[in-house]
C-alpha cells in the first residue's frame, strides 16, 4: 500500500512540474486562452512564492514544505481510520457535475476535450477512496458519474471503449488488489472452496434465505440469524434476515417499496425544467439505486461481498444521513420543478 502510494504522489508531482513546465512554454508567450468555452480559460500568473506572494524566492523552504504536506496527505488517507465519511463523496459528486453539464453546451458535451473535465472530477476522489482502501464505494461513485455522463448524451461509444479497457486493464487490476479483495472475487466464483472461512458469509446467507420459504418463519424467529449463524445481520445481510423471517413475501415487498422510490424520483427528475434539476435528481436517484441493487445482489450471491448497506434498513448513521439529504434535494428540486436556472 506504501508503494502504491508513494508512486500516486510522485505522478501528481511530476504532473504538477510538468504543466508549470507546459504553461511556460506555450501559455506565457500568449498570457491566456480557453480550453472549454463558457467552463475553462486559461491565464498565465507567475508566483515565486506560496499564497498571496509569501516567501518569495525561498525555494528550498518551499519545496520542503510541499514534500511535508504531500507525506501527511499520503499518511492521512493510507493510515485514517475505515469509516464511511466519504459516504458524502458521491451526492457532492453529483451536484459538481450536474453544475458542469448544466453550462456546457451540446457540442462541448459531445466532445471528447469536453468530458475530460468531469471524468478527472470523478476520478480523483475515486482514487483517493481505493487507497482507503474501500473498493465498492469507489464504484459506486463511478457507476453514478456513469449515470450522469448517460444522461447528459455522451456517445455510447465512448462508454463502449471505457467498458473496453476496463475489461483490457483487469488482469493489471486483479496484481493490485489486497488479498482479502482477491479472496472476495475467488469465493463468489466458488464460494465451498472455503466454507467455513470466506465462504461462511455468503453460504450463511443463502441458507436463511432458502429457509424462510414463501411466507417466512415469523418475527425474531429466524434460526439462522438468531442463533448468530448469519454474520452481520444488522447491516450487510439485513435483507437475508427479514427474507427468513418474513419469507419471499417480505422480500418482494421490500424490493416493491424500493422500486416505488426509485420510480418516484426519476419522475420528479423528469417533471423538473430545470436541467441542473433534472440532472441532480438523476445522479442522486442511481446513488440510492446503487445501494439497493448492490446490497441485495450480494446477499443473494450475484455479486461478491462487499460492504454496502441496505438503505433505511441498515444500522448506521453515515449511509442513513447521506441517503435523507439525498432524498431532501431531490424533493426540493420536484417542489422548485418550474424554476429555471440560469447557465452563468
Amino acid at each position: 500500500m506504501w508503494i502504491i502510494a508513494i508512486i500516486a504522489a510522485a505522478v501528481l508531482v511530476g504532473i504538477d512540474q510538468l504543466t508549470k513546465y507546459l504553461a511556460l512554454v506555450n501559455l506565457k508567450p500568449i498570457g491566456s486562452t480557453t480550453v472549454v468555452d463558457g467552463f475553462l480559460d486559461l491565464t498565465f500568473v507567475e508566483n515565486r512564492g506560496v499564497a498571496f506572494g509569501m516567501f518569495s524566492g525561498k525555494k528550498w523552504f518551499i519545496l520542503l514544505l510541499t514534500l511535508c504536506i504531500v507525506a501527511f496527505l499520503v499518511y492521512y488517507f493510507v493510515k485514517m481510520p475505515r469509516t464511511k465519511e466519504y459516504q458524502w463523496v458521491r451526492c457532492a459528486m453529483v451536484l459538481v457535475l450536474a453544475r458542469y453539464f448544466h453550462t456546457s453546451s451540446l457540442q462541448t458535451i459531445e466532445s471528447t476535450k469536453g468530458i475530460i473535465p468531469p471524468l478527472l472530477m470523478a476520478l480523483f476522489p475515486a482514487a483517493l477512496i481505493i487507497l482507503q482502501p474501500d473498493l465498492g464505494t469507489a464504484l459506486m461513485l463511478l457507476f453514478t458519474t456513469g449515470a450522469i455522463f448517460f444522461a447528459v448524451g455522451v456517445q455510447v461509444w465512448k462508454f463502449a471503449v471505457v467498458f473496453i479497457g476496463g475489461l483490457v486493464s483487469m488482469p493489471i487490476a486483479w496484481a493490485f488488489l489486497h488479498d482479502y479483495q482477491r479472496n472476495r472475487v475467488l469465493t463468489f466464483l466458488d464460494p465451498e472452496r472455503d466454507p467455513l472461512g470466506a465462504g461462511y458469509h455468503i453460504i450463511q446467507s443463502k441458507i436463511a434465505l432458502g429457509s424462510g420459504g414463501v411466507f417466512g418463519k415469523g418475527f425474531l424467529k429466524g434460526t439462522q440469524s438468531h442463533l448468530n449463524f448469519l454474520p452481520e445481520k444488522h447491516t450487510d445481510f439485513i435483507f437475508t434476515m427479514l427474507s427468513e423471517e418474513f419469507g419471499m413475501m417480505g422480500a418482494v415487498l421490500i424490493v416493491v417499496l424500493n422500486f416505488l422510490i426509485l420510480a418516484y424520483s426519476y419522475s420528479f427528475a423528469l417533471k423538473s425544467t430545470s436541467y441542473f434539476g433534472k440532472l441532480v435528481a438523476i445522479g442522486l436517484a442511481t446513488n440510492y439505486f446503487m445501494y439497493v441493487f448492490i446490497n441485495i445482489s450480494m446477499v443473494l450471491g450475484l455479486i461478491p461481498v462487499v460492504g454496502i448497506p441496505l438503505p433505511l434498513i441498515s444500522y448506521g448513521g453515515t449511509v442513513m444521513l447521506s441517503i435523507m439529504a439525498s432524498f431532501g434535494i431531490i424533493l426540493s428540486v420536484h417542489i422548485n420543478r418550474n424554476v429555471q436556472i440560469g447557465k452563468d
